[in-house]
């Protein structure tokens, strides 16, 4: 096999296995809320909202360590550990205890930082100035084919069902648990790059995952040592966050992850607890996530895999995204009632706008799904080529802004009615694309003589 085959085997071996745990993972995210409300425990006291919020604030905090993590013990253990920790997350759901819920929380939020660092090296170490486009689609489309696979069963499973009972909540929660574990051992499967023969300076720079593999002959020397090398991933991330670049991205980053909290719990919560939809209002979470997963693989398969908008750059993509989800903000804003992030079990029996609409809901999901892969494959091409030298510490820093608004989401949106959490992504979402637009142009103008292929 060549070495730009195995490079792409590499990719496309890294999706499947994040397709596995995420499966299981954004499923356990869009019904926990609705499993929680209808789970019979006097004892137990938590929400899923708060559990999210401390997941995404721990995952923020954990991006200061995750580059020294993943430069001490290699992306590929630094993934298969971070991914035991989701599925022990899931897991805990077999029959929860408040204790137990948050210190899941925890953990998996440390997990989530060292697993998206790592990524993104593996990446990054796998792609080069003219296939890191491509990558970043094909990456994209088999994660968030997780979004289908998962919430097609949650959908068949609970159609009908006006409480979840502890029976429905176990046979899915270990279901889960053993697909998360399949992508678990997938990442083993991952092979070291081969270097291209005769590279030419515009080619691809060694990574952060070749030099460690470079350097592991050399521990014995105080300058190679494993506190040296953590020591430095950890300045290099701090040093990025402050680069004009990373300052121009912060703000999209930043609305990446309110509407990440929005789509992949908010929402299907919220449909879940509109009683105008019938008994099928609790089976539509599911469906609402494969719309939405329908959507994230038309977009990263569009922009990503088939290059169609390389001869514009990324900027068309972007704004394409913001006004999808601008369309998808309206629609809800008229169809679902205000109350219904926050409604208790019962559901809500206030009306919106208009009369709900189920096909209008599904149609709003799929918008959701569209425009988040739109901003998503962009920002991974745009990082991937602007800090392609230091690919570990910027997709940290990455995270870290994306889950640290994240964490914000989740924390308000236990109390903040529909049309406010609306309005904060109508007003975010503007911001980010302008800023991105700055970021391009300095990406544009830094390109000169690559001939490298935006996405």
């Amino acid at each position: 096999m060549t070495p730009e085959g195995k490079r792409l085997l590499n990719i496309v071996i890294l999706g499947f296995a994040f397709m596995f745990m995420f499966t299981a993972f954004q499923t356990c995210g869009n019904i926990e809320q609705t499993v929680l409300i209808s789970f019979n425990s006097t004892d137990f006291h938590g929400t899923g909202y708060t559990s999210m919020a401390i997941i995404y604030g721990v995952f923020s905090a954990s991006n200061l360590i995750a580059p020294s993590v993943v430069t001490v013990i290699g992306p590929q253990l630094s993934m298969f550990c971070s991914g035991l920790l989701y599925s022990a997350y899931i897991a805990m759901f077999i029959y929860p205890f408040t204790w137990s819920f948050y210190t899941a929380s925890v953990l998996v939020g440390v997990g989530a930082a060292v697993l998206w660092t790592a990524q993104g090296n593996v990446l990054a170490t796998n792609s080069s100035e003219r296939t890191i486009g491509r990558n970043s689609g094909i990456f994209w489309a088999l994660l968030q084919f997780s979004l289908f696979f998962g919430n097609l069963y949650i959908y068949c499973a609970w159609r009908g069902h006006d409480v979840i009972t502890d029976k429905d909540r176990k046979t899915v929660f270990i279901s889960l648990t053993v697909i998360s574990l399949v992508g678990c051992f997938l990442f083993f499967l991952i092979r070291k790059p081969d270097s291209e023969p005769s590279p030419s300076a515009g080619d691809v720079t060694e990574s952060l995952l070749q030099a460690e593999s470079d350097s592991s002959a050399s521990y014995s020397s105080p300058e190679s040592g494993v506190g040296s090398k953590a020591l430095d991933a950890f300045v290099k991330s701090c040093k990025l966050f402050v680069t004009k670049e990373m300052l121009l991205l912060s703000l999209c980053i930043a609305y990446t992850g309110l509407e990440l909290t929005f789509y992949s719990g908010v929402y299907g919560t919220s449909i879940g607890a509109m009683t105008q939809f019938g008994q099928d209002a609790k089976s539509l979470i599911g469906l609402s996530g494969i719309c939405i997963g329908a959507g994230e693989i038309l977009g990263g398969g569009v922009f990503g895999m088939l290059n169609k908008c390389s001869r514009f750059g990324r900027n068309p993509v972007v704004l394409l995204g913001l006004v999808t989800h601008y369309i998808a903000f309206y629609l809800i804003f008229l169809n679902i009632a205000k109350d219904a992030p926050v409604a208790t079990q019962a559901g809500t029996d206030l009306q919106a706008f208009i009369t709900p609409n189920v096909g209008v809901a599904l149609l709003c999901s799929f918008l959701l799904g569209l425009g988040d892969s739109c901003f998503n494959t962009q920002l991974l091409s745009i990082v991937g080529f602007l800090f392609k030298d230091n690919s570990a510490p910027a997709f940290a820093v990455f995270k870290f802004i994306q889950s640290i608004t994240a964490a914000v989401a989740f924390f308000y949106s236990n109390y903040f009615l529909l049309h406010w959490q609306l309005l904060i992504l109508v007003v975010s979402g503007f911001l980010g694309t302008v800023t991105f637009f700055g970021a391009e142009w300095i990406a544009e103008s830094s390109r000169s003589d690559s001939d490298y292929d935006s996405i």
